[in-house]
């Protein structure tokens, strides 16, 4: 008996993405390249994967903005690229930062807390935005505000740990020094990181969205 069906195509789920999901997937790929860069790094002390991992993060953001513009501008708002848009930021705006700032020294063991709380608040960051965005929508379907800051503001953690690299303010001579408390260090520089976070999941800051 022949089945009615079609016959199923090879890659057909890529077949159903927008023109802008590809951009989303872009910010995913400079994410990884971005700890690639920084493993580089530990490995080679060269500041030019240094800097290559840092370049990675406005790279991410570059092609964060144009996802949305081209979505906006094509009408093709979709459940499936806002949750593309939700992992690949994951990657380039959390887990990517903090291996850098890892790579760059923060190695103690209250630095590695404070980089984990970190991920951690972006990762909870984009699921209470996934959640509430139709609630926080207005008539025209688009957001209002942000709650809290959004994970891509990250970038600054990047471009402040670059120019400590360009001070040669890194590894051993991380600025700050290093504090020993209890049984485990930290470095000052850590501190932005937990702010960072801090911020992310703040439910009473309200960031326009323009």
């Amino acid at each position: 008996m022949q089945s009615d069906k079609p016959p199923r195509k090879h890659f057909s789920m890529l077949r159903e993405f927008h023109l802008a999901d590809f951009f989303t997937l872009g910010n995913a790929a400079c994410g990884v390249a971005a700890v690639f860069f920084a493993m580089l790094y530990m490995g080679s002390q060269s500041l030019d994967h240094f800097y290559a991992a840092a370049a990675m993060a406005p790279a991410a953001f570059i092609f964060d903005v144009l996802d949305g513009r081209i979505a906006r501008w094509r009408q093709q708002h979709s459940a499936l690229g806002r949750e593309l848009d939700s992992l690949a930021d994951i990657i380039s705006f959390g887990v990517a930062p903090a291996t850098l700032g890892f790579a760059a020294g923060l190695t103690g063991g209250w630095d590695c807390a404070i980089l984990i709380y970190f991920v951690c608040c972006g990762v909870s960051r984009l699921a209470r935005f996934n959640v509430t965005a139709e609630t926080l929508s207005n008539d025209s379907g688009k957001v209002a505000y942000f709650e809290g800051t959004p994970i891509p503001t990250s970038v600054v953690l990047t471009g402040v740990l670059a120019w400590l690299a360009s001070q040669s303010l890194v590894g051993d001579a991380l600025w700050g020094g290093t504090w020993m408390i209890g049984p485990w260090q930290l470095h000052p520089v850590s501190l932005l990181f937990g702010l960072s976070g801090t911020l992310m999941i703040s439910k009473t800051l309200h960031i326009p969205k323009f």
